[in-house]
């Protein structure tokens, strides 16, 4: 368990090493779905206030949802269409990474305050955007941030889609 939080520390902290230990341990994947888990209650609890047990169950779907396809995507377009010569890469490889990339999204609770939803969402999202670019850089090899950061706005344009737009389209009643 002291591992769990050493490494959801450095996850937040955006050390690179915890990035590339979770990427080589395959027994970490049920921590790095821990921590999408928790992100994506945190964000569903972030919708709770507004739109009540809906909201929380929208909000929560959609945040792993997103968290699927953002990964899903950063592993196609980095293996296939933007691979480095050192590129060698699994989707597990990904979903570990980009699930412990997640972390800034727990702070999502801080978002049941109505006044705090919008920039929390924001700075949360920023946060997990360079997670992600630094969890992608570790888990295809990367030297290059740039090809990182190419991959990660492609995916994001998805994650963003799904997370605002899922819960937006689902019938939520106050």
């Amino acid at each position: 368990m002291a591992r769990f939080f050493l490494r959801l520390g450095g996850a937040l902290a955006l050390l690179p090493y915890v990035y590339e230990d979770v990427e080589q341990d395959e027994s970490s994947l049920p921590q790095a779905f821990a921590v999408v888990t928790l992100a994506s209650l945190a964000t569903g609890a972030a919708y709770f206030p507004q739109f009540g047990w809906a909201g929380l169950l929208a909000g929560t779907v959609a945040a792993v949802l997103a968290w699927l396809g953002w990964s899903w995507l950063a592993f196609h377009i980095g293996v296939r269409y933007l691979p480095e010569p050192n590129t060698e890469a699994d989707w597990g490889q990904l979903l570990r990474t980009t699930g412990f990339a997640t972390a800034p999204g727990i702070l999502r609770l801080i978002a049941i305050i109505p006044e705090a939803h919008s920039p929390v969402f924001i700075l949360t999202w920023l946060w997990m955007l360079v997670a992600f670019v630094l969890a992608v850089r570790q888990a295809l090899d990367y030297q290059s941030t740039a090809r990182a950061v190419a991959v990660c706005l492609a995916g994001a344009v998805i994650y963003l889609a799904t997370l605002f737009l899922l819960p937006a389209a689902c019938p939520l009643q106050a």
